[in-house]
């Protein structure tokens, strides 16, 4: 994977090469992005320009053969460890090793994809996968033997802050002091979620957001678009290449989720006063419950980002707002009048509550239905007068 492939991050990207040029590569380093933000392309390409000895900035200067196991990602000294779970082809014990063919699919198709792009690639959206002991067990089985081609060799942990603590307690000790040239890339989204003995032992680099500019460019390059519409694109991104990507394709899980948003939304407005509107918000709860629990993260976060719109658009910040419904009847100028400073701030925390609870595995129909209640009281406050 070239550097020059690479999104923005230039900062990044010459940091890494000069640890590499300057042989000063920290043994554990800990990448921290948001979806989109290139932290898994980066990973790759920063191991390849270490193991395939490429100068100058770029990896098309050193070994050759090297350079094209990467083109395959089956360089045999690059090692790659991701959430899993069970699926209709592992019954049990899973690991990294068993997917193989379906990461690299992903890595060619969508190497900015988020979890939500994994587990529908899985075929188990309606489960939480984790980085469990049993793959601590095989990258200390993995790292413990020599390397392939005499060199370095690279462990790729991608969503670190899914290793639940017995693999996180197991891996301690080795990502502290790792055998020698064996170097440990942990790419998270969610630094908080990473027990912090293991945060303490990398070096962190944060990656921000893209800018509009480096996607515009990137969809007119990638995708032919012209000038208006790259643009528009890119602002409606909020710097993040994948969902760019989801929107020019236009399959993006977003339109199912603003159909369920609006629905909710006008449940909750009926709700109040009105005994028979309690039943479609139960069954609203239902349907969204049959889902998985990653859909119905997605699902609250996106409706976090919607309320968050028509707050700015309540507020008069216009150039803030992308946000543009396709549901039939639902006009966001219509709706952000409801959005002010006496809810949001209740608004959003029932919604991040409602998220934790479904990561811990709560009941999605009991959660989902107290929180379309409680929404309904929020969404009738009024707003105060000046």
């Amino acid at each position: 994977m070239l550097f020059s492939d690479i999104l923005g991050q230039n900062y990044i990207k010459n940091y890494l090469i000069n640890t590499i040029d300057q042989m000063r590569v920290p043994h554990a380093q800990l990448f921290i992005g948001n979806e989109g933000s290139g932290t898994l392309p980066m990973a790759i390409a920063y191991s390849q320009y270490i193991l395939c000895n490429n100068t100058g900035g770029e990896n098309n200067t050193g070994n050759p053969t090297c350079n094209i196991k990467f083109d395959t990602i089956s360089h045999p000294d690059l090692h790659f460890a991701f959430p899993v779970t069970t699926n209709h082809k592992i019954k049990k014990h899973p690991v990294s090793n068993h997917f193989m063919e379906e990461w690299r699919l992903l890595i060619k198709q969508q190497p900015y994809g988020n979890l939500f792009d994994w587990y529908k690639l899985l075929g188990v959206e309606n489960k939480q996968g984790q980085i469990g002991v049993d793959e601590a067990n095989d990258i200390v089985k993995s790292l413990s033997l020599m390397s392939y081609e005499g060199g370095y060799k690279v462990m790729i942990i991608w969503m670190a802050e899914k290793m639940n603590t017995a693999c996180a307690n197991k891996l301690l000790k080795l990502i502290e002091e790792p055998p020698d040239k064996t170097i440990f890339i942990l790419i998270a989204e969610d630094e908080e979620q990473i027990i912090s003995t293991i945060r303490s032992r990398c070096q962190t680099l944060y990656f921000p957001r893209l800018s509009e500019n480096d996607i515009k460019n990137a969809i007119i390059k990638n995708y032919g678009l012209d000038v208006s519409i790259s643009t528009k694109i890119a602002h409606q991104s909020e710097g993040n290449y994948n969902k760019a990507c989801d929107i020019v394709y236009q399959d993006s899980e977003d339109n199912q989720f603003e159909n369920w948003f609006v629905f909710w939304i006008r449940s909750a407005f009926k709700a109040k006063g009105n005994k028979a509107a309690i039943h479609d918000i139960l069954s609203w709860s239902e349907e969204i419950a049959k889902t998985g629990r990653e859909t119905q993260k997605q699902f609250l976060l996106f409706c976090q980002g919607v309320f968050r719109q028509a707050l700015l658009l309540n507020y008069s910040a216009n150039d803030l707002v992308y946000f543009e419904p396709k549901a039939e009847g639902f006009k966001l100028e219509n709706f952000a009048p409801f959005v002010h400073e006496e809810n949001i701030l209740g608004i959003t925390e029932e919604l991040q509550s409602a998220i934790y609870h479904i990561e811990r595995n709560g009941n999605a129909k009991i959660i989902l239905t107290d929180l379309s209640i409680k929404l309904t009281r929020l969404l009738h406050k009024k707003a105060t007068k000046v």
